[in-house]
């Protein structure tokens, strides 16, 4: 470390230090009513504004750091971090985060004594890592994510997070992702905000106020964006096939990221008095939303509202959500909660997989013994549909017949090493390019059936031998 650097970080605890009295000053002058850990509860004090490295240099070896994910990672505060960690030789740093964007510096293998990735739910940026023993991966319920943090499973020391502007009452917003931020920050020792003019404001669980920040930067940096790619023709046929038979009007809508949930929203410009709760959606949504299709009007609960939890899409989704009321974010464990979910008006769940057997246990976070993503949102979300009070709920996996190699998805056994993300009791309709299968209520033999006619017509023979092979009896509708 530079003498001017080290002169500098040593200011800076010094601020932080007077920061701690002058918080510890408010809370012995004011009643237990008046003063709380509240996140949107202003106490007396202002951060520093400071350099990335500057902020940084609270990390130190042993440390837990959590950081913020999806659209909202703080990819200016973790490449100063890995930076700060080479150059001071620390060890032994965890990094606990949902899935993040941008280059994931710390998880690259030189960086592999310093920094070590724990992922709540993989993305791209750490998989190498976790496949190659330098990054771990916690198999978790998305809902239950916050737990970690309440029961004081997972202990941050420092928390990055990605904000917007304070507004004139000192305000900030976690923007794209509130998820499990709230919880991690209520239990994080030291909280680094990136503060960015271009991070989306939006409301519900997403307010902070400034003076929680220990150390801020300031960017103006655009956000990770995920573009509408092509859909493919497989794609599409999926997407009209579960518009027209297993989405209804007034249907409140759960889907993803990616080609299906794109072709799905591409087909439902019929429908209408749509509703959208949802850990996520995407930038089709915004077209539903203009042309009258999502309305939200049918809903009981945030009517008239679309709740989400995170995002990720292009920059007209980013400017759609800005200062916009009619989104709300809240945290995930609300969101994702099978107690809320089924209250909601036919709720209708859309997820994909990577792979199925022929019994319907379903496999979604890895392809045979290498961990791909996670659990996700997926079982909170089918199980919530399907337990709708109003039971009309539709619980749907959706994926294309083969990979894009001609290999076959539904399968007679998942890959040796392969992961049970939604079980075969859970899943109610399988959807491919080929039709749809309704397994719900039905034997292992009729369920085998069902599949088999939305297979690749190349594989259904094959997958008809193995049906045979293991219950001793042809598969059959009834």
């Amino acid at each position: 470390m530079s003498k001017q650097l080290a002169r500098r970080v040593g200011q800076l605890n010094k601020l932080l230090t007077n920061a701690s009295a002058a918080t510890t000053s408010v809370s012995s002058q004011n009643s237990y009513f008046t003063y709380v850990r509240e996140l949107s509860h202003p106490i007396a004090r202002d951060p520093p504004i400071v350099k990335p490295e500057e902020a940084v240099a609270c990390v130190k070896s042993g440390d837990t750091v959590f950081a913020q994910g999806a659209a909202a990672t703080p990819v200016a505060l973790l490449n100063a971090m890995a930076a700060h960690g080479k150059c001071n030789k620390l060890e032994n740093v965890t990094v606990c985060h949902m899935h993040t964007e941008g280059p994931g510096e710390y998880a690259k293998p030189e960086y592999k004594d310093i920094f070590r990735s724990n992922s709540f739910f993989m993305g791209g940026n750490v998989r190498k890592a976790v496949a190659e023993g330098r990054g771990d991966n916690v198999p978790i319920f998305l809902h239950e994510i916050p737990q970690l943090f309440y029961k004081q499973i997972v202990k941050p020391d420092v928390a990055f997070i990605h904000v917007s502007p304070p507004d004139n009452h000192g305000f900030c917003s976690l923007g794209t992702s509130v998820d499990c931020v709230r919880a991690a920050l209520l239990h994080s020792k030291t909280i680094v905000a990136q503060i960015n003019k271009k991070m989306p404001r939006t409301f519900g669980d997403a307010i902070i106020h400034k003076s929680h920040f220990d150390f801020a930067i300031e960017v103006n940096d655009d956000l990770p964006q995920h573009g509408t790619g092509e859909i493919s023709p497989v794609e599409k046929k999926i997407g009209k096939l579960i518009a027209e038979n297993l989405v209804r009007d007034g249907a409140t809508l759960q889907m993803g990221i990616g080609s299906i949930p794109d072709a799905v929203l591409a087909a439902l410009h019929n429908h209408k008095d749509l509703g959208i709760h949802s850990e996520m959606f995407a930038n089709g949504v915004v077209d539903l939303v203009r042309k009258g299709c999502v309305t939200n009007s049918k809903k009981k609960m945030h009517q008239g509202r679309i709740v989400g939890s995170f995002l990720i899409g292009d920059q007209a989704l980013y400017d759609f959500v800005d200062d916009n009321p009619f989104i709300e974010m809240y945290a995930i464990d609300y969101v994702n909660n099978t107690g809320v979910i089924k209250q909601q008006p036919r709720m209708t769940a859309i997820n994909s997989c990577i792979e199925v057997d022929m019994t319907g246990q379903v496999c979604s976070d890895s392809i045979g013994t290498r961990f791909y993503s996670g659990f996700g949102g997926q079982v909170d979300f089918i199980r919530g549909a399907a337990e709708g009070l109003d039971g009309l709920g539709v619980p749907i996996i959706a994926m294309p017949s083969t990979t894009n190699k001609g290999q076959s998805k539904i399968v007679p056994t998942l890959q040796p090493g392969a992961g049970v993300v939604t079980s075969r009791a859970h899943v109610h309709y399988v959807v491919t390019e080929h039709g749809i299968a309704s397994l719900f209520g039905k034997n292992v033999r009729q369920r085998m059936y069902e599949l088999i006619q939305i297979a690749d017509p190349t594989h259904r023979e094959a997958l008809e031998k193995s049906a045979f092979e293991r219950i001793k009896v042809m598969p059959s509708p009834n």
